[in-house]
């Protein structure tokens, strides 16, 4: 379903969505299925391939209840404990309006203007400089701001970044996120299970069983195409075939992502500007955020729901984002922004070095002298210079003492 306008895109992210869920049961049956495969070879590695493939099959009409009621517990942890899994990642903390009182009044007021349930604040400690917005309802929606980027903001520029991600909560791509997040997690986790039951029931078997055996008999039915489609061969064949599906199954989790448009980042920017009425904050933020959003030991699932992720993946393939220089250049043609070009970061005052050729400041002067001369020199004397005898009249405050 193409999305050509802001209502038609938050009904294709519902629809999105949709198939999604339906996909990662999909994907967990062909997982259950390579699993088979693997276990009816561990088991007697002494047949054919036909034998395997059926053998398999029953196995996962037996399993299919108890897969698709893992699938469903899973989907149910990840929906009433994702943040949990977020907050844990990134350290983000709730904060209320006395403690972060600027942010707070910021994303308040946004809400009032148009009418938008406030989702939580939170703020976690990092230097980058980056935003995102997590939840799958009403009630859990929330936005996660970067110390760095309170420090390296303006209150514009911060309420445009706050704009950008309450968009996502309204249009929905919040919802599509994690269960893009929740997908690639459940089958990366079944996958590494199977490679891990798999290699260690191979391995801790005893050496002169199934293995040697197969490749004994595999190198003797060479001679014929009769006996290859027996044991050894059969063995083999079926757990490449196996490895295959997990590695098909594993992929189709990392394209998942291409069902995050690129659109919906500049849909949200678009928001932003709609939101705050001021396009140039939006570019200025943006500015400041290239290429310093990068979240120390965040996941790649993480950093796909922040404001830019500055990983790129192969040849730009699986990219999450937009270029920074296109979301600007859309705003600039759309919103009559003004693009000020790339901002260079800040230079933090106590790390320029002083000036040596710098003079230091100038000694106050008193009410009865200046301070850098003696106290019985006359005013306006240069010090050293005085030239009065040291015997006769003193001087004082106003003058000559007579």
């Amino acid at each position: 379903m193409a999305a050509y306008g802001l209502y038609t895109h938050i009904a294709s992210n519902k629809f999105r969505s949709m198939l999604l869920l339906a996909g990662l049961f999909l994907l967990i049956y062909v997982l259950v299925y390579a699993g088979a495969l693997l276990a009816e070879v561990v088991i007697d590695s002494d047949r054919s391939v036909e034998y395997y493939l059926m053998r398999a099959s029953r196995d996962l009409i037996a399993a299919f209840p108890y897969a698709t009621g893992i699938a469903a517990l899973w989907i149910v942890i990840a929906y009433f404990f994702h943040q949990n899994m977020i907050d844990a990642v990134t350290g983000g903390e709730s904060v209320t309006r006395q403690q972060q009182p600027r942010l707070y009044n910021l994303l308040e007021n946004l809400c009032i203007s148009r009418g938008i349930p406030m989702p939580k604040l939170k703020v976690m400690e990092s230097p980058a400089l980056n935003a995102f917005a997590s939840g799958l309802n009403r009630r859990q929606y929330s936005v996660t701001v970067t110390t760095g980027l309170l420090r390296a903001l303006n209150d514009k520029e911060i309420e445009a970044v706050l704009g950008h991600e309450l968009t996502h909560i309204r249009n929905g791509d919040v919802q599509l996120m994690v269960i893009a997040v929740i997908i690639a997690g459940v089958v990366g986790f079944f996958g590494e299970l199977f490679f891990r039951m798999f290699t260690n029931l191979s391995w801790n078997s005893t050496g002169d069983s199934s293995w040697s055996t197969s490749s004994s008999s595999s190198s003797s039915s060479r001679s014929s195409d009769s006996d290859s489609k027996g044991s050894g061969g059969g063995a083999i064949i079926v757990v490449i075939i196996a490895v295959a599906l997990i590695v098909l199954a594993w992929l189709l989790s990392q394209v998942v992502k291409l069902a995050l448009s690129r659109s919906r980042e500049i849909l949200a920017d678009a928001g932003s500007v709609e939101l705050t009425k001021n396009p140039d904050a939006m570019i200025t933020a943006l500015r400041k955020i290239e290429g310093r959003g990068e979240l120390p030991g965040a996941t790649s699932a993480v950093m796909e729901l922040c404001v830019d992720n500055p990983r790129e993946g192969f040849a730009d393939l699986f990219a999450t984002h937009p270029s920074v220089q296109s979301r600007v250049d859309a705003l600039v043609k759309f919103a009559g922004g003004h693009d000020p070009g790339p901002i260079a970061p800040p230079r933090d005052a106590e790390d320029e070095p002083e000036s040596a050729d710098r003079a230091p400041p100038p000694l106050p002067r008193g009410p009865w002298s200046d301070a850098a001369e003696p106290a019985g020199a006359p005013p306006g004397e240069a010090p050293g210079t005085s030239q009065r005898p040291s015997r006769g009249p003193s001087w004082g405050p106003w003058g000559r003492r007579v």
